[in-house]
């Protein structure tokens, strides 16, 4: 090793081992070699394409469904091409062929059937049940949650800040907050928090770690209080990281209510738990219906803001919803009647009843009593489709914009429908 560079050794700062200055191997070579002289420019021929083939009839036709799936070898294409220019039925073939590949290869991505994924589940556990199946009062927060996870998959990161609308009746007004698509999903998963709660497991804040204490600040809240704490606070992000708590937790609760079992005759079980909501109780089986149709409702407002297609839940879910609402409007309205927002009734004795039909899939008769206690002279009959019955529930459309038909006391109605507007809340 003496510095020297001898023949057929490797210099790292000349790896072509020629003289920088001369720019010369050592055999005389250029270091760099000169561009390539093109054929064009050059006294060789220019190569000749390859010669088409030659194909029967029958041949070409068997290849038009690769020609049309562009499979076919360059020389094969060649053939099929010049026979397409000279045979109509193959010409007229491969046009079929090509419009059938191109509906197999949509440029724009549909959208699925909403309702293909109860649709399929049925089926499924049609031939074989659940080993441990969910429990029929808790198949609409099931399904619902479903697809509200299917729409939050499919939108982008932008998405999840665009603006919402909540929206809800305070006594005989619309109010309403602004929030962001996070902010819905927050506010789903803290009240959904109140049945996990019920069942022994953690609010979201306190079991994730985020805030020590969290558990107890959250304790006896109700639905909007516990809401304006999860914003102010800032326990779950305001951004897509937020569907994986409410995802997690949505999995926690129906995998809880399926292992604690149903009550198949409505009366026992686990569907008899008391869920606190602050100023009220629900059972557990009545709570999974609550938090199934606010759900639905908020997936609407969600879809709304991202201008999404969303469908109304299937029949018999949306039907278990409409039959809560109907159970809960007597207690609607003796609030209402306590505070003096029932219209006045003059020459008339108590026991007044609406008959309340809610029409279409999920719908039914009920007997509403203006006056509390059971039966009553009828004094008027109201009518509205069931997912316009729902919009009022949620507080998204006004008493005068729901009802489809009315005969009777028109006080009495929109008492009904009022007291059905009522049942919302944030």
């Amino acid at each position: 090793m003496n510095g020297e560079h001898g023949p057929g050794r490797f210099d790292p700062f000349d790896p072509f081992g020629g003289d920088a200055e001369g720019g010369q191997r050592a055999g005389g070579a250029p270091r760099i070699p000169p561009p390539r002289v093109s054929v064009e420019e050059s006294a060789r021929p220019l190569p000749r394409p390859p010669a088409a083939l030659v194909l029967e009839h029958r041949v070409l036709t068997s290849l038009l469904g690769a020609w049309a799936l562009a499979a076919c070898s360059p020389e094969e294409s060649a053939a099929v091409d010049a026979h397409l220019d000279l045979c109509g039925a193959c010409a007229e073939e491969a046009l079929r062929l090509r419009d059938a590949v191109g509906l197999l290869h949509a440029e724009e991505s549909l959208d699925l059937d909403p309702m293909l994924r109860a649709r399929v589940l049925e089926g499924c556990l049609g031939r074989r049940p659940a080993r441990i199946p969910v429990p029929g009062w808790a198949a609409p927060y099931d399904a619902e949650t479903a697809r509200l996870d299917a729409l939050l998959q499919d939108i982008g990161e932008d998405e999840w800040h665009a603006p919402v609308r909540l929206r809800w009746y305070e006594g005989e007004e619309q109010v309403g907050r602004r929030t962001t698509v996070a902010g819905v999903i927050a506010h789903l998963t803290g009240v959904d928090a109140l049945v996990a709660r019920a069942l022994g497991l953690d609010d979201p804040p306190a079991g994730a770690g985020h805030r020590a204490g969290a558990a107890a600040a959250l304790s006896g809240l109700g639905p909007a209080a516990r809401t304006e704490a999860y914003w102010r606070a800032g326990w779950l992000p305001a951004s897509r990281a937020v569907r994986g708590t409410w995802r997690d937790q949505s999995h926690a609760l129906i995998r809880t209510v399926s292992f604690a079992g149903s009550d198949r005759g409505g009366a026992g079980g686990s569907g008899r738990l008391p869920v606190s909501y602050g100023d009220f109780e629900l059972a557990l089986r009545d709570a999974m219906v609550d938090r199934a149709f606010e759900c639905w409702i908020h997936a609407g407002d969600i879809a709304d803001a991202v201008d999404y297609p969303y469908e109304p839940p299937a029949p018999r879910h949306l039907g278990r919803m409409i039959e809560l609402a109907a159970r809960m409007l007597p207690g609607s309205l003796a609030a209402r009647r306590d505070s003096g927002l029932l219209a006045p009734v003059a020459g008339v004795g108590p026991g007044r009843v609406v008959r309340l039909e809610v029409e279409g899939a999920g719908g039914g008769e009920w007997l509403i009593s203006l006056d509390g206690g059971g039966g009553g002279r009828e004094v008027a009959h109201v009518a509205l489709d069931g997912v316009e019955f729902c919009r009022l529930a949620a507080g998204h459309v006004s008493p005068d914009e729901a009802a489809a038909g009315q005969v009777g006391d028109r006080a009495a109605i929109r008492d009904v429908l009022s007291a059905t507007a009522a049942l919302s809340r944030l």
